[in-house]
């Protein structure tokens, strides 16, 4: 494989080449870092081992806001023309990640072929906000309440949180493969991935799901000791 790093307008970019390419009808195919570029990389691996182009672009901030989105699109449209790359391409969206895989899904959902979120924050307020926790990382809410726009007491009235954006997804049949820790405390299952988990159930939509549960898991690390299960439904659904 080829590690290429470079910029596109002004932002640090990556594209991991594989050693053999594997074609779609309309280019290779490619996955996506959304966020923390190299994290649990077991995932990533199998997939360039298994043709995949990984790819990487810096975002401006952690919280999948649309400036960061639409340039997303712009850089998916740049390794289309510039290394013919399919235009739909699997994310791998963990924790803050699965914000941007969300965001990007709701406003480009055809760019998304295949959504692999880990531990997806889909409700702020609950992580990683903590507004229902003794205890939370005053910087962190900070960095959130900045990077929105929002002060706390708007927060509480917020409508643009991954989980109010579930019905483009399913409207759109985007498969979703989801992993979760059941004792994660920092994005608890509950408030957050079961949310989805529940609404593709409610609205047909369990056979373009998988849900993996790791008991005693925490928060880190993402993934699953042994990749197969995940890499297996991507392949099966990156059609």
């Amino acid at each position: 494989m080829t590690r290429l790093d470079f910029t596109f307008k002004g932002r640090e970019c990556i594209l991991i080449q594989p050693t053999t390419r594997s074609f779609k009808s309309d280019g290779g195919k490619m996955v996506m870092y959304m966020e923390y570029f190299g994290a649990f990389p077991n995932t990533a691996i199998s997939l360039v081992e298994h043709g995949y182009h990984l790819s990487y672009i810096k975002n401006g901030n952690r919280w999948g806001t649309d400036d960061d989105q639409h340039m997303r699109r712009d850089f998916v449209d740049f390794l289309a023309e510039a290394y013919g790359l399919s235009r739909r391409f699997v994310t791998i969206g963990m924790s803050a990640g699965g914000v941007a895989s969300v965001n990007f899904a709701h406003l480009y959902p055809d760019y998304v072929s295949v959504l692999y979120l880990d531990a997806p924050a889909m409700n702020l307020l609950s992580a990683p906000l903590g507004y229902n926790k003794p205890a939370r990382n005053e910087e962190t809410v900070k960095e959130v309440l900045d990077a929105l726009g929002l002060t706390a007491s708007e927060m509480l009235s917020f409508r643009g949180h991954p989980m109010d954006k579930m019905g483009t997804l399913a409207e759109h049949d985007i498969p979703v493969v989801l992993v979760y820790g059941d004792s994660d405390t920092s994005v608890p299952y509950e408030e957050n991935g079961k949310l989805l988990a529940d609404f593709y159930e409610k609205h047909g939509k369990r056979d373009i799901i998988a849900v993996f549960g790791k008991e005693g898991g925490g928060h880190h690390p993402h993934g699953l000791p042994d990749p197969k299960p995940i890499v297996d439904f991507i392949l099966n659904r990156d059609r």
